[in-house]
């Protein structure tokens, strides 16, 4: 019995060593990680447990020049359903009669939505969608329902918010304005003033520490944040809502008339190179009728500009002093050719051409031979001479805008491997050189702006409220494109281009404008010729005298059926319809001059109707020599009634003076 006992107690003192040894090991075990990797495990149950949530910076807007409200963000609401948070009673009560209130609200059946919601009841659904993108007054409506109005606990109405950028002016501008999102592969992207303006929009997020509770619920440690966050600044734009209207309709018109495949007009404000007006539109496909905003083509698209640029062989040759406007050139039946040009001719789109006629005629016919007769006799054995002013002016180089996706604009260089002897006679009317549309425009507006070119201008200033953080002032690109002289020559022939040029069919005796037409061909060396089609364009300003406001407009791919595809016919009816809207319909800003200077006879008209009216009289005065206006003034402060036959000052009444007053009376005034 003794020795079973000595065995138990050894067994017994072996487990405890065993345990003993067990707690050491664990001790040890502890110990290292507490020292080794302590700090690792805090980081871990911390993140856990407590956790930094993002909180979202509201975004500035975009505003236009009038103060029009281009861009904005707005919440938008999803709302799901926990079919589970609701107890039975509160669910049976509630669910017909929320049935029947999202039924008025998003229009299905009430049937459909009894259904869905008993449904998820029986599936235990946690997350059944009821509706998606609801405004905020949808929203607070919705949250009134039956059921959903117990809250999230005790009704299971699940809200998820988020933000959306919203054009209240709908589609027009909207490629302008652009937009800064995330696309499907996590990566930022944007366009137009959303995304090169980012850094002033969008403002710096700020965060707030929250703790895990339960149901995976997290609440603020703290009453105060972490980082606020700091709301995005407002931008305005240079953008007039009026003209942007009025541009944008006149160009679809157009497109649609013509069954065009895109085009794009801009309006620029001459002084200062705002842009006022841009619309850029387009067909998703070629068997589209609608057409959408759907690529910058007047700031991206780089493409033969054809006869509007012409005006660089007219500030060359003038500037240079090669030949003035009265030069005479012989259009030789509308066809030209040279020996170095290897059999390739030059044609008028005028048949037979014009006979002699002079350079500034040349220019507002858009004779391609006279052009290039000028440009290629004056320059031939100094081609450099020619592309240097073309240099000078600053079209070999993109204008550097703020918006990116700036087409590259090509001016072919005499050293270039791809020169030949056509290089030249090619680029005097338009072809074998590129330019997008807001370059061109650049050029016509340096023209209108009595020889200084500025720079496009979309954004006026960064507003913090009331408050300006940043402003952005006119930019001279050039302060002087040609001379003086130059320009006066210029502004004239472009006024005739209108008056009795290709644009002819554009004048209005009501308000002058000036420009230049261009119809180029495009594709016309591919797939033999299969692929050629015409861009309509016109560019110029208006009015000529003192011009406000410079305009170009492009469209590419008319239809050529009525064989009405030129740019006077395609391009310059919008150009016109945009310089009548503005002048027709908008309220004149002229400023009275002398507004305050007395004119002795209107002052004597004056008095003498003041000591009239001023006379306690019981008779009737004399109104002979009064004006209309202020005999009936007078009479009906003495409560008289009275007839006037006639315009002018009082001739007779039917009253003499002097006849005892009687307010039953009606006296009849003539007037002459």
């Amino acid at each position: 019995m003794a020795v079973e006992d000595k065995h138990i107690s050894y067994r017994i003192y072996l487990v405890a060593f065993s345990i003993f040894i067990m707690a050491v090991l664990i001790t040890f075990k502890l110990t290292k990680i507490q020292w080794s990797q302590g700090d690792y495990y805090r980081k871990l149950a911390k993140e856990r447990t407590v956790r930094n949530f993002v909180i979202p910076a509201n975004k500035g807007n975009i505003y236009s020049s009038d103060g029009s409200l281009l861009a904005t963000s707005i919440p938008n609401y999803n709302i799901r359903f926990d079919a589970m948070a609701p107890k039975g009673i509160a669910f049976e009560k509630n669910v017909l009669p929320l049935a029947d209130s999202l039924s008025k609200m998003l229009g299905k059946p009430t049937s459909y939505y009894h259904s869905q919601l008993r449904m998820a009841r029986a599936n235990k659904s946690r997350y059944l969608l009821i509706a998606r993108d609801l405004s905020y007054t949808e929203y607070i409506k919705i949250k009134g329902f039956p059921l959903f109005n117990l809250g999230a606990n005790k009704g299971g109405m699940i809200t998820e918010q988020e933000t959306v950028r919203e054009h209240p002016i709908g589609k027009i501008a909207e490629r302008t304005i652009g937009y800064d999102r995330i696309d499907e592969n996590g990566i930022r992207v944007g366009k137009g003033i959303e995304w090169s303006y980012r850094k002033y929009l969008n403002g710096k997020d700020g965060k707030v520490l929250k703790q895990k509770i339960a149901k995976g619920q997290w609440k603020p440690i703290k009453d105060v944040n972490e980082v606020d966050p700091q709301d995005g600044y407002d931008v305005i734009s240079t953008i007039d809502v009026y003209i942007q209207d009025i541009a944008h309709h006149a160009l679809m018109k157009q497109l649609k008339d013509y069954k065009a495949d895109h085009g794009c007009v801009v309006v620029m404000e001459t002084k200062t190179g705002k842009i006022k007006a841009i619309s850029n539109l387009g067909k998703l496909k070629e068997t589209d009728s609608t057409y959408f905003e759907t690529t910058n083509y007047a700031i991206a698209e780089s493409h033969e500009p054809g006869s509007t640029f012409k005006l660089v062989d007219m500030i060359a040759l003038l500037d240079d002093q090669k030949v003035d406007t009265s030069k005479v050139y012989d259009c030789k039946g509308g066809v030209i050719s040279y020996p170095s040009f290897k059999g390739k001719k030059v044609r008028d789109s005028h048949k037979g051409g014009w006979g002699r006629i002079s350079l500034a005629k040349g220019f507002e016919v858009s004779s391609n031979t006279v052009m290039v007769q000028a440009v290629y006799e004056n320059y031939k054995n100094n081609p450099q001479e020619f592309v240097d002013r073309i240099d000078k002016m600053g079209l070999n180089k993109p204008l550097g805008l703020p918006i990116q996706g700036e087409g590259k604009p090509i001016i072919p260089q005499p050293n270039d491997k791809n020169w030949s002897a056509l290089s030249l006679p090619w680029m005097a009317y338009g072809y074998g050189v590129s330019v997008t549309p807001l370059q061109t425009l650049t050029l016509y507006n340096a023209i209108a702006n009595n020889g200084e070119m500025v720079k496009p201008q979309f954004v006026s200033e960064i507003k913090e409220w009331n408050k300006t953080i940043k402003t952005y002032n006119k930019l001279v690109i050039n302060p002087k494109v040609c001379s003086d002289e130059t320009v006066k020559k210029l502004i004239a022939v472009m006024q005739n281009v209108v008056k009795r040029g290709t644009a002819s069919k554009l004048y209005s005796k009501d308000f002058s404008m000036a420009g230049k037409t261009g119809t180029a061909q495009a594709n016309y060396g591919k797939n033999g010729g299969a692929d050629k089609h015409y861009i309509s364009s016109f560019v110029g300003f208006f009015p000529a005298e003192n011009p406000k406001y410079s305009c170009i407009v492009v469209v590419h791919k008319p239809n050529t059926s009525g064989n009405n595809y030129y740019g006077a016919d395609v391009a310059g009816p919008v150009f016109k319809r945009i310089a009548q809207k503005i002048f027709t319909d908008s309220p004149s800003t002229n400023l009275v001059k002398n507004i305050n200077k007395k004119i002795n006879k209107q002052e004597l008209a004056y008095d003498e109707y003041k000591i009239k009216s001023s006379l306690d009289t019981k008779v009737i005065p004399n109104l002979k020599g009064m004006s209309g206006m202020d005999a009936v003034a007078l009479l009906e402060n003495l409560k008289l009634k009275v007839k006037v036959i006639g315009i002018g000052k009082v001739k007779k009444q039917s009253i003499p003076a002097g006849e005892s007053l009687d307010k039953n009376k009606t006296i009849i005034l003539e007037l002459s």
